[in-house]
């Protein structure tokens, strides 16, 4: 099965970018005729056909269309301070929307080694990925935000905060609502501080544990990402 992603589909017909055409007909070998999948990041996923086998403007005819495809039945949103290298950044992208993700939005806290994010690069690794594990759905990455100001206006139903202190900590399945939305953070490699931890809890936000192992910070979100959809299967 091979999947384009064409988030401006309106009509019964679309024409792929020039990108998209090459790899179509010049990687893919398709002709006229040949049966292919696109997805618009909005939950359609449409079985559709070349019409015009074109290197530059492929054009398509959708056949049928299927809404809320795979649509998951929690919403789940990831705040996570960029890691240093932003491979490791990338490779957390990828693997959480392979296993399924919402949101994401980068944090800088106080800790930090990283303090911007070029987003751009960081969709193309989201949507490849959506692609390669067939979602419908494509997950919204957010413009980077301060620690302060991002906690200020956090309005989910579930909301955690994962660190490293010594303090009493709860496992998510402990704090868990079945069917429901997440927000959970995950801080730098050295962890919050002690007052970015105050202030979230005041704002609601409830202190939990990955366990035992010290964690990098990719590895630590997508444990919490498989967590929670582990949960609500």
């Amino acid at each position: 099965m091979h999947i384009f992603y064409t988030p401006d589909i309106n009509s019964d017909t679309y024409i792929l970018s020039e990108e998209e055409s090459k790899h179509c007909i010049k990687v893919l070998r398709f002709q006229k005729g040949s049966l292919l999948n696109l997805v618009d990041g909005k939950g359609g996923f449409y079985d559709a056909i070349v019409e015009e086998a074109h290197p530059k403007r492929t054009r398509i005819n959708i056949l049928r269309v299927h809404q809320n495809y795979g649509r998951r039945n929690h919403y789940l949103h990831m705040a996570i301070a960029p890691t240093k290298s932003i491979e490791r950044l990338e490779w957390f992208l990828e693997k959480a929307t392979e296993i399924g993700i919402d949101e994401i939005t980068p944090v800088i806290c106080d800790r930090s080694e990283r303090k911007e994010v070029k987003t751009e690069r960081l969709n193309k690794v989201i949507t490849t990925a959506v692609k390669q594990s067939i979602k419908a759905f494509h997950p919204k990455l957010n413009e980077a935000e301060r620690f302060s100001d991002f906690i200020l206006k956090s309005k989910h139903s579930n909301k955690f905060i994962a660190h490293c202190i010594e303090s009493k900590k709860l496992a998510i399945k402990d704090q868990f609502k079945l069917n429901s939305d997440y927000l959970v953070m995950i801080g730098p490699e050295g962890d919050f501080t002690s007052a970015e931890i105050d202030s979230a809890m005041k704002q609601n936000f409830v202190p939990i544990s990955l366990g035992n192992s010290r964690l990098r910070t990719e590895t630590a979100a997508l444990e919490a990402c498989f967590e929670i959809n582990f949960l609500n299967r």
